[in-house]
Protein backbone atom coordinates (compact mmCIF):
# COMPACT_ATOMS: atom_id res chain seq x y z
CA UNK A 1 0.00 0.00 0.00
CA UNK A 2 1.34 3.42 -1.11
CA UNK A 3 0.48 6.82 0.41
CA UNK A 4 -0.38 9.71 -2.43
CA UNK A 5 -0.43 13.05 -1.53
CA UNK A 6 -4.33 12.93 -1.11
CA UNK A 7 -3.64 10.61 1.75
CA UNK A 8 -1.50 12.83 3.26
CA UNK A 9 -3.74 15.91 3.51
CA UNK A 10 -6.05 13.90 4.51
CA UNK A 11 -4.21 12.18 7.13
CA UNK A 12 -2.92 15.72 7.99
CA UNK A 13 -6.53 16.61 8.20
CA UNK A 14 -7.80 13.71 10.07
CA UNK A 15 -4.71 14.05 13.03
CA UNK A 16 -5.40 18.12 12.98
CA UNK A 17 -1.49 18.74 12.02
CA UNK A 18 -1.00 21.83 9.69
CA UNK A 19 1.34 20.44 6.65
CA UNK A 20 2.95 22.90 4.44
CA UNK A 21 2.24 22.67 1.05
CA UNK A 22 5.98 22.44 0.32
CA UNK A 23 6.25 20.20 2.94
CA UNK A 24 3.55 17.43 1.43
CA UNK A 25 5.72 15.43 -0.87
CA UNK A 26 8.76 14.68 2.18
CA UNK A 27 6.03 13.76 4.33
CA UNK A 28 4.23 11.26 1.47
CA UNK A 29 8.12 10.04 1.39
CA UNK A 30 8.00 9.56 5.06
CA UNK A 31 4.75 7.71 5.17
CA UNK A 32 5.88 5.35 2.37
CA UNK A 33 9.43 4.68 4.46
CA UNK A 34 7.36 3.89 7.74
CA UNK A 35 4.79 1.10 5.29
CA UNK A 36 7.82 -0.24 3.67
CA UNK A 37 9.69 -0.97 7.29
CA UNK A 38 6.15 -2.20 8.81
CA UNK A 39 6.16 -4.70 5.44
CA UNK A 40 9.76 -5.91 6.33
CA UNK A 41 8.30 -6.47 10.02
CA UNK A 42 5.66 -8.66 8.23
CA UNK A 43 8.65 -10.83 6.71
CA UNK A 44 9.94 -11.85 9.85
CA UNK A 45 9.11 -15.46 10.94
CA UNK A 46 7.26 -15.81 14.23
CA UNK A 47 6.15 -19.32 13.66
CA UNK A 48 7.54 -20.61 16.54
CA UNK A 49 7.69 -17.18 19.13
CA UNK A 50 5.65 -18.01 21.87
CA UNK A 51 4.06 -14.36 22.72
CA UNK A 52 4.95 -12.23 25.23
CA UNK A 53 3.23 -10.63 27.97
CA UNK A 54 5.71 -8.20 28.91
CA UNK A 55 9.23 -7.70 27.51
CA UNK A 56 10.50 -7.84 30.90
CA UNK A 57 10.65 -11.61 32.02
CA UNK A 58 11.60 -10.88 35.61
CA UNK A 59 8.49 -10.21 38.20
CA UNK A 60 9.52 -6.99 39.69
CA UNK A 61 9.69 -7.01 43.21
CA UNK A 62 7.54 -5.72 45.22
CA UNK A 63 8.12 -3.84 48.88
CA UNK A 64 5.82 -4.15 51.65
CA UNK A 65 3.43 -0.89 52.03
CA UNK A 66 4.86 0.30 55.70
CA UNK A 67 4.39 3.57 56.77
CA UNK A 68 7.86 5.01 57.72
CA UNK A 69 7.13 8.87 58.76
CA UNK A 70 3.94 9.24 60.27
CA UNK A 71 2.56 10.77 62.60
CA UNK A 72 4.43 14.42 62.28
CA UNK A 73 1.11 16.64 61.72
CA UNK A 74 2.45 18.90 64.82
CA UNK A 75 5.91 19.73 63.27
CA UNK A 76 4.84 20.41 59.72
CA UNK A 77 1.86 22.63 61.08
CA UNK A 78 4.75 24.56 63.14
CA UNK A 79 6.03 25.61 59.92
CA UNK A 80 2.72 27.27 58.52
CA UNK A 81 2.77 30.71 58.92
CA UNK A 82 -1.31 30.48 59.44
CA UNK A 83 -3.11 27.12 60.71
CA UNK A 84 -6.32 26.63 61.40
CA UNK A 85 -7.91 23.42 63.39
CA UNK A 86 -4.76 21.14 62.11
CA UNK A 87 -4.95 22.04 58.37
CA UNK A 88 -3.34 25.59 56.31
CA UNK A 89 -5.04 28.59 56.64
CA UNK A 90 -4.90 30.58 53.77
CA UNK A 91 -6.56 34.62 53.54
CA UNK A 92 -9.63 34.71 51.60
CA UNK A 93 -8.97 35.85 48.25
CA UNK A 94 -12.69 35.33 46.89
CA UNK A 95 -15.59 37.93 48.04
Amino acid sequence: MAIDTQTVKRIAFLSRLKIEDDKIASTEEEFNKILQWVDQLKEVDTENVEPLISVNENNITMRTDVVTDGNVADDIMANAPMTEYGYFAVPKVVE
